[in-house]
C-alpha cells in the first residue's frame, strides 16, 4: 500500500509559526504550503534551481576534512542532520513513496539531500561495477571496461588504476558524485551470478586490485565504495541467507580482501551485504561494521546500506550503519523518532552525519561541483582495449595453433550464436548499456558491437571469413571443415539476482565445439565467461582463450590476440575446476518454499534469516581447498599461457620486518611477452593453514632473450594467521618456505627461512 510519509517527504524545516492574528483561510494556506514545499530545498518552492551557498568557513580547502565536517555539524538542525543518512529513493525502486521531485535525482541509482543553505551538496549515485549503469535511458554514453573478474586476470594495479579512473571520469561526466563500484566478494561459491563482478579467490590478489581501482576511480572527485561487506557470495536466497563462518576463517579470507582495499583506497563507503554473518544481518552486524571496520582497521568513511539491506533503526544505528539505502524506511522519522525519544542518543545520530560530511570533504565532491560534461571517449575506449589484452588468458594453444599467420590463413570460420553481433556483458546493477542502443532492462543478455566477424574480417582481410551460429551443428561443421581454422566463440551469461546451475556452457555450445573440433582439428575456443566454465572437449580442440566479459573494445582486443599483434599475459584469478563435484558445496544450496521475502524474514517479529549456508572449509578458499583436498583441476589458480617461455632462477630469501623474495625471470623464447610472476609461502605446520598461500607477485615484462631480477616484498600479515583467542594477527615462529613461477602449480624454485 502506497504510504505518503508527509512529516518526511514534506515537511517544511525553519518557517515561523502563524501568530493569533492570521485568519482560518491564512492558516490553511500555511497548511497547504508545508504540502508543497519539499523537505530537501530550505525555502525552496518545487521546480526552482537548488542553489548553494559556499560563503562559509568550512569552505577553505587548507583544513582537514575532520575539521570542516566538524564545523558543518555544528550547524546543523536535526532534520538536516537525518536527510544526510538515507536515499530519497531510485527510478523504479519498488518500495514506498518515491520523492516527489524526481529531477532532483540524476537518474542512477538514487541520491542523498544536501544542506544547500550550508553548501554541502547533494550525493548523486550510480551502479558503475565496470561501467556507469542506465546511461540509454539517461541519454548518455559510458564506456564499458572488461568485467572486473577479467581485469583481475591482468594481475596488474596499474590496469585497475586505469580501469577505476576511466569510471570515474564518466562518473562526473554524466553527473556523479558517488560511485557503487569495488565489489570485493571472495569467490567462495563459483556459481555466484555476481562472480563476474568480484576480484577472484584470494584475498591478496582481489584487495590489491580493489584498492588501486577504487583509489584512482576516488581520485576524480567522487565517493569511492567498496562492496558486499561481507560474505555475500552467493546470489540465491541473498536476502534471507545466514552465512556461517568461523572468525579466523573469515578474517583470513574474505574480510582479509575487504581490509588491504579499504587501507589501499581509503574509500569514502563501505556498503553492507544483504546477508546476515553468522545470525546478525550485515547492516546491522556491530563486529563486522564497529569492532573491526571502524575501530580496527580505522576506516573514516560512512557504511552505506546495500539498497534495501537495512532491517532496523536502533540496532542498525548502534552497529555502526551510518546510510540508508534508497530510502528513509528505517532512518528518516523513525530515526528522528528514536533521537527525540532517547533511544538513539544525539552523539551517536552526529557520528553518522559526521562521517557522511568528512567523505564529502575528503572525496572532494564539496571542494568539486559537479559539471556535466564530454567524456574522452576515444581514450576511453583505449584504456579498455589495453585493458582486455592484458587479461585475456591463453588456457591452451596446442602446436603453437595461436597466433595465426596472416600470410598462410586463407579461410576462417567463425562460430557461435552471436559471433556476428557482440561480445557478453554482465547484466544486473553492473550492466552497462551498448551503444546505439536502448536500454534493454533488468536482466538482459547484451551484446557489445562490434562483431567478433566483422573485427576478424578486418584483421585479416587476405583471408575469406564466414560465419555460422552453430544452430545447426552439420552447417557449423561443414563450414569449419572447408576453412583452415575454425573460431567458437561461445559464452556463458551471468547477473546480478541468480546463481548458475552448473558450470557448463548453455545452449548446447558444447555440442557446437565438439561437432567443429571433429570437423577441423584447428579449432580455437574464444570463451566468453564471468565465471569458470567446465570443457569435455578440451582434448579435441587446438587452442583456447577466456576473453571474459570483453568490455567495449572486446572484439578488437581479441583479434589482436589471435593475429598475434597482442601477446596475451594473463592469468587465472580463479580455479577453474574440472565438475561441481570437485567444489568444497557440489550443490548451491537455496531457500526452501517460504524462505524467501520480507515476510519470511519478519516471521517473528524481529529480522531473522530463513536458511544458512556454512562455510565449513573455512580457510581453504579456492586453489587453498584443491591443494589440501589434493584434488586435481582443470586449470589452476594463476595459470596461463604466452606466446613465448620464461625461465625462473636464483631464488633469494631476505627476512626482515617485510621478507623480499628475490629471482631471476628470463623469457626464454622469439617474442616480447609480459609474465606474472607469482610468490607463495608455505606456513609452520603448527600453524594449521592450507599446503600453500599467494603472498606476493610482479608483472614483468621482456624482450626476446632478456633477464630481469625481481624483487617482491612480502608484508608481515600475508605470512601471519588470525588467533581467535588473542582478537589478533600472529607470525608464527619456524620454517617457512618460499616458492615462485608461473602459477600455483608450477613453482620451479623453493627456498626457506626461519622467521620469528
Amino acid at each position: 500500500m502506497v504510504r505518503m510519509k508527509i512529516n518526511q517527504l514534506w515537511r517544511v524545516r525553519g518557517r515561523a509559526s502563524a501568530s493569533t492574528g492570521f485568519s482560518v483561510f491564512a492558516g490553511i494556506v500555511l497548511v497547504c504550503l508545508a504540502y508543497a514545499t519539499t523537505v530537501y530545498a530550505q525555502h525552496r518552492m518545487p521546480g526552482e534551481a537548488v542553489k548553494e551557498d559556499r560563503n562559509h568557513p568550512w569552505m577553505n580547502a587548507s583544513l582537514s576534512p575532520d575539521e570542516r565536517a566538524a564545523m558543518v555539524l555544528k550547524e546543523m538542525t536535526l532534520d538536516e542532520k537525518i536527510d544526510l543518512v538515507h536515499g530519497m529513493g531510485m527510478p523504479g525502486w519498488p518500495r514506498e513513496v518515491q520523492n516527489p521531485e524526481p529531477q532532483l535525482g540524476n537518474g542512477g541509482a538514487g541520491f542523498v539531500l544536501g544542506v544547500p543553505r550550508l553548501g554541502i551538496p547533494f550525493i548523486q549515485i550510480s551502479d558503475a561495477a565496470y561501467g556507469v549503469r542506465s546511461s540509454a535511458e539517461n541519454g548518455r554514453y559510458s564506456t564499458a571496461m572488461p568485467s572486473n573478474l577479467g581485469a583481475a586476470a591482468s594481475w596488474d594495479p596499474e590496469a585497475a588504476c586505469a580501469f577505476g579512473t576511466v569510471i570515474g571520469k564518466d562518473l562526473r561526466a554524466q553527473g556523479y558524485n558517488m560511485t557503487l563500484g569495488g565489489g570485493v566478494n571472495l569467490t567462495r561459491e563459483p556459481r555466484n551470478g555476481r562472480t563476474f563482478e568480484y576480484l577472484g579467490e584470494d584475498p591478496i590478489l582481489a584487495g590489491t586490485l580493489v584498492g588501486n581501482l577504487m583509489k584512482c576511480e576516488q581520485a576524480q572527485n567522487v565517493i569511492g565504495d567498496i562492496k558486499h561487506y561481507a560474505v555475500n557470495d552467493q546470489e540465491s536466497g541473498r536476502n534471507e541467507v545466514d552465512s556461517i563462518i568461523g572468525k579466523r576463517a573469515m578474517r583470513e579470507s574474505d574480510l582479509l580482501a575487504f581490509e588491504i582495499g579499504v587501507g589501499i583506497a581509503d574509500p569514502g563507503a563501505v556498503m553492507c551485504s544483504y546477508n546476515a554473518v553468522n545470525g546478525v544481518f550485515a547492516c546491522e552486524n556491530k563486529y563486522l561494521l564497529t569492532d573491526v571496520l571502524k575501530k580496527e582497521w580505522g576506516f573514516k568513511g560512512f557504511v552505506v546500506s546495500d539498497w534495501g539491506g537495512t532491517h532496523s533503526t536502533v540496532k542498525a544505528s548502534a552497529a555502526g550503519l551510518d546510510n540508508e539505502q534508497p530510502l528513509d524506511e528505517f532512518f528518516g522519522a523513525k530515526l528522528k523518532a528514536a533521537v527525540e525519544a532517547g533511544k538513539v542518543s544525539t552523539a551517536e545520530l552526529d557520528e553518522h552525519v559526521r562521517r557522511v560530511l568528512r567523505t564529502e570533504f575528503a572525496c572532494g565532491i564539496v571542494d568539486h561541483p559537479m559539471q556535466k560534461g564530454v567524456p574522452d571517449v576515444e581514450g576511453n575506449l583505449a584504456i579498455a582495449q589495453r585493458v582486455e589484452e592484458q587479461s585475456a588468458v591463453l588456457l591452451k594453444n596446442a602446436g603453437g595453433l595461436l597466433p595465426l599467420n596472416g600470410a598462410s590463413v586463407k579461410s576462417i570460420a567463425v562460430i557461435g550464436p552471436h559471433a556476428s553481433e557482440g561480445m557478453m556483458s554482465g547484466g544486473g546493477s553492473a550492466q552497462v548499456d551498448a551503444p546505439g542502443r536502448p536500454s534493454a532492462g533488468w536482466m538482459a543478455q547484451v551484446w557489445f558491437p562490434p562483431s567478433p566477424a566483422l573485427t576478424l574480417q578486418a584483421k585479416f582481410p587476405g583471408a575469406r571469413v564466414q560465419f555460422d551460429s552453430g544452430a545447426n551443428l552439420e552447417s557449423a561443421a561443414a563450414l569449419a571443415k572447408n576453412s583452415d581454422v575454425a573460431i567458437v566463440f561461445a559464452y556463458q551469461w551471468e547477473s546480478e539476482g541468480m546463481d548458475l546451475a552448473n558450470l557448463s556452457l548453455p545452449v548446447k555450445q558444447d555440442d557446437i565445439i565438439e561437432a567443429v573440433a571433429a570437423a577441423n582439428p584447428k579449432t580455437i575456443v574464444v570463451l566468453e565467461t564471468g565465471t569458470a566454465v567446465t570443457m569435455p572437449w578440451l582434448n579435441k580442440v587446438g587452442s583456447v582463450l577466456e576473453v571474459w566479459y570483453a568490455g567495449s573494445k572486446g572484439a578488437n582486443a581479441v583479434a589482436n590476440i589471435l593475429s598475434g599483434d597482442v601477446n596475451p599475459s594473463g592469468k587465472l584469478p580463479m580455479t577453474f575446476p574440472k565438475s561441481e563435484e570437485d567444489l568444497p558445496h557440489p550443490k548451491l544450496i537455496q531457500p526452501g518454499p517460504g524462505q524467501t521475502g520480507e515476510a519470511a524474514v519478519m516471521k517473528t517479529g524481529e529480522p531473522k534469516p530463513t536458511f544458512s549456508v556454512t562455510y565449513d572449509e573455512g580457510l581453504k578458499v579456492g586453489y587453498k581447498w584443491y591443494d589440501a583436498e589434493k584434488k586435481t583441476v582443470l586449470f589452476p589458480f594463476g595459470y596461463g599461457l604466452s606466446y613465448t617461455t620464461f625461465a625462473y632462477s636464483g631464488l633469494k630469501v631476505t627476512p626482515g620486518r617485510e621478507t623480499t623474495v628475490s629471482f631471476t625471470v628470463k623469457n626464454t623464447g622469439s617474442r616480447a611477452g609480459g609474465e606474472i610472476a607469482e610468490v607463495y609461502a608455505s606456513l609452520p605446520a603448527s600453524a594449521g593453514e592450507p599446503p600453500k598461500r599467494l603472498v606476493g607477485w610482479s608483472k614483468v615484462w621482456l624482450k626476446a632473450g632478456e633477464s630481469k631480477e625481481v624483487s617482491v616484498s612480502v608484508k608481515g600479515k600475508y605470512l601471519s594467521i588470525y588467533d581467535e583467542a588473542a582478537d589478533a594477527w600472529k607470525l608464527v615462529p619456524g620454517s617457512y618456505a618460499f616458492m615462485a613461477g608461473g602459477s600455483s602449480q608450477d613453482l620451479p624454485l623453493t627456498a626457506k627461512a626461519d622467521l620469528k
